[in-house]
């Protein structure tokens, strides 16, 4: 990598850090202001996160679509559109959002959970044990495929009595947008059939970066948590 490449990718990762960085403060504050609440219709709520990251940071768009979803809608995967739902009394809710800051996309996500319900409380932690956990994986092997780090992904959920969401466990950030990547494109994603190292250059040759993407769901009890943020970049 020459010298120009070299300072080009470190105010990507700069800018991919930072954009995290504002991610996570914006979600203190959702926590904070109790933006996500039982009483609150879903687009209610992913309104109210909205307005929030352009009243903190002047931010008006987002790389993909805004997802709010609780109860029974948290069993659904990314692509598909539940009808708005009421939060509840009890429920589990989370939020995934993909705001750009300064031409940097962030993708972040987290889960809420309201009453006692000790499985609801249970899943919470284990979405950031989970996560952990796989970042340790990807750390620890230089060599991992996307396959490998589904396989860890998905026999750890299993181990902790819960079921994988969606068909992939993450996606690369910065190159390839949900909303325009081909699926079928497997070396982009986190899936069984990546037998790509992780660890490489895109298609125009820059380093890859990843976002881990743990969606866990009980079907038996009608519903699931999110967690999501960069894995190779803290």
């Amino acid at each position: 990598m020459g010298v120009s490449e070299g300072a080009d990718e470190e105010a990507r990762v700069r800018g991919l850090v930072a954009a995290q960085g504002k991610a996570a403060a914006l979600f203190e504050e959702v926590e904070a202001r109790g933006l996500v609440a039982p009483g609150a219709g879903e687009r209610e709520v992913s309104d109210r996160i909205r307005d929030l990251a352009n009243e903190m940071f002047g931010t008006t768009k987002h790389w993909h679509k805004r997802i709010v979803r609780s109860g029974p809608n948290t069993l659904f995967p990314y692509r598909e559109n539940p009808p708005d739902r009421v939060i509840g009394a009890d429920d589990i809710a989370f939020a995934d959002f993909g705001p750009i800051f300064e031409e940097y996309e962030a993708d972040f996500g987290r889960t809420f959970v309201f009453g006692d319900d000790p499985a609801k409380h249970r899943l919470r932690e284990d979405l950031a044990a989970l996560f952990a956990a796989g970042r340790r994986a990807f750390e620890a092997d230089p060599e991992i495929t996307g396959a490998g780090l589904y396989a860890e992904v998905a026999r750890w959920a299993a181990e902790a009595g819960w079921a994988l969401g969606g068909w992939h466990a993450g996606h690369l950030v910065g190159e390839f947008p949900h909303e325009t990547i081909d699926g079928a494109k497997t070396d982009s994603y986190v899936v069984p059939d990546n037998v790509h190292p992780m660890r490489r250059t895109d298609r125009a040759g820059r380093r890859c970066h990843w976002i881990l993407e743990i969606h866990l769901v009980d079907e038996r009890n009608g519903f699931g948590g999110f967690y999501e943020q960069l894995l190779d970049l803290a």
